[in-house]
């Protein structure tokens, strides 16, 4: 008989389900559209050029993103590079920004917890709801600029409750933490969770102290210096970039209803528990809004939302600095659930995760044995040619998985938080398991290598540049790490400048492509594609 898991876990086992949630899928895989290969693009580029002030992906600018991820990544990229693929070493920059991200928000929230409190169920249940958010699954494990903000914002959000005893240190590491999130992605919410933490010295009796104005001062002074860094070497070194980011950076873009709309229905499921349980705290904790413990992430939360709305554009990936704010609050929704509420919340995530578990194991089975036949034949219809291969290592883990998950289950005491432990172990059973099973898989249908030195094979030796129509970013970056293939746009005046042409086409016609007076050298696409082709002309003499 296995003894009962107390709760709150100990901080080994939460590091072990940290690490369980994070390593997996980093590795083992090519570059897959869109982030992902936007990312590793930009990394591959400073890898090649050796130019890393201006992120570029296959010798183009690339601005919407500024470079310090791409920094971080391109040292992991190089550091392990004798045992790792260069792109899998560099997407382990995305796993120690995750796992820092955990352990800052556990520090915000157990050092927030007031005096008779358990402080480490506070930390405990904050890192649980943000590992249990569904958006956080697969964008984790990409090559995401957005990763490092969120790092940032948990950071900043450990250091305020530090703000009132101790202001100058308190404020310079905020300031510190809210430059480099403006370094890392969007501007947007290192801006929103500063107007919320003025406000609250404002709003908040606690933070209206003889201190505050130093500590927004210190938090002004660091973080303005840290943000402008970049900027000011790129207006120095690159001022053409410079202008270009200006433009690129500081542009709205889209409807803002129409953004707001798209924010609101993604959001629903990508901060999915986070959001109910903070909807619930912030109703039955509203007589305490003027604690800052409470206001700061509340307000952070809304302003990130409509901040986002209003600049655009509406990418999922923009709610990723959100679930900072909202874990925060949304934790103490969790500890402060009804019995019904926990238990409902509780038994769907055990059923959930427990069927969708098993259905992976179903569909690898099948992969392996043919057996069910639909099960195996929908998989190879959509990735003709693949062939699966039982790996012990890979099942192990897997295995180790479920055994570990099913421990939860049956063998945890009755708790408050015993709700959220439940559901961050089914994401960390549904995403290990899918990575160890069927990451072979799904590479081989995602992955361009295949499409890259198909086309690099046809290009004929000294042919000179090459022009593209309709190139996707993302495709561009994959097949410059691939192949070295680096295109430049099709230029309608002088459409004769490039001896070959790479149209990204639609598999069922070829209306796009440059007509008489070229021929067709390849005609290629990705295994059971059925939106994408890639077809390279040469001029006819």
């Amino acid at each position: 008989m296995l003894p009962r898991l107390t709760l709150p876990p100990k901080p080994g086992t939460l590091a072990l389900i940290a690490l369980a949630f994070a390593l997996p899928g980093l590795a083992g895989h090519d570059l897959w559209k869109t982030h992902d290969a936007i990312g590793l693009g930009i990394v591959h580029d400073m890898a090649e050029a050796g130019t890393p002030l201006v992120p570029r992906i296959a010798g183009n600018p690339w601005l919407f993103d500024p470079p310090p991820y791409h920094w971080l990544a391109l040292g992991f990229g190089k550091a392990l590079q004798l045992i790792l693929e260069f792109h899998s070493g560099a997407r382990l920059a995305s796993g120690a920004l995750v796992l820092a991200a955990f352990f800052l928000i556990y520090l915000a929230a157990r050092h927030w917890a007031q005096s008779g409190e358990d402080r480490r169920a506070h930390g405990a249940a904050a890192m649980l709801v943000l590992l249990g958010s569904i958006g956080l699954m697969v964008h984790a494990h990409e090559a995401l600029p957005e990763l490092a903000a969120l790092a940032a914002l948990c950071g900043a959000l450990a250091a305020l409750p530090h703000a009132a005893r101790r202001p100058l240190p308190a404020g310079a590491l905020f300031g510190a933490a809210l430059g480099f999130a403006a370094l890392s992605a969007a501007w947007i919410s290192p801006a929103a969770l500063l107007v919320a933490v003025i406000a609250a010295h404002v709003a908040c009796p606690q933070w209206r102290t003889r201190g505050a104005v130093g500590f927004i001062a210190v938090s002004l002074l660091v973080g303005s210096v840290i943000a402008a860094s970049w900027p000011l070497a790129l207006a120095w070194r690159e001022p053409e970039a410079f202008s270009l980011w200006r433009t690129v950076a500081w542009q709205p873009i889209g409807d803002p209803a129409a953004n707001l709309r798209y924010f609101l229905v993604t959001g629903s499921w990508f901060a999915w528990p986070a959001w109910p349980l903070a909807v619930w705290a912030a109703w039955s904790q509203r007589r305490r809004w003027n604690e800052p413990r409470l206001f700061v992430p509340a307000v952070a939360s809304v302003l990130i939302l409509l901040l986002s709305a209003y600049w655009g554009p509406p990418q999922d990936v923009h709610l990723i600095p959100l679930l900072a704010p909202l874990a925060l609050i949304a934790y103490r929704g969790a500890l402060g659930l009804r019995r019904g509420a926990a238990g409902a919340l509780d038994w769907f995530g055990v059923l959930a995760f427990g069927f969708f578990g098993l259905l992976l194991w179903v569909c690898y089975l099948a992969m392996l044995t043919g057996v069910p036949l639909r099960f195996a034949g929908n998989f190879f219809r959509t990735a003709p040619g693949f062939t699966p291969e039982f790996k012990i290592l890979h099942v192990a883990f897997a295995l180790a998985l479920a055994a570990g998950w099913v421990v939860l289950i049956f063998y945890t005491t009755r708790s408050p938080m015993r709700s959220v432990l439940r559901w961050a172990a089914g994401i960390v059973l549904l995403w290990g398991t899918g990575a160890m099973l069927l990451m072979p898989w799904a590479d081989y249908q995602k992955s361009y290598r295949s499409v890259a030195l198909q086309l690099r094979s046809k290009i004929p030796v000294g042919s000179g540049c090459i022009a593209q129509k309709a190139l996707g970013v993302s495709q561009a970056a994959a097949l410059d790490y691939h192949a070295g293939i680096r295109a430049r746009p099709y230029d309608l005046v002088r459409p004769n400048a490039c001896p070959l042409l790479l149209v990204q086409g639609n598999p069922q016609h070829e209306f796009d492509g440059p007509g008489a007076g070229w021929v067709k050298l390849a005609d290629v696409g990705r295994p059971g594609d059925r939106a994408e082709r890639y077809r390279l002309y040469r001029l006819s003499k």
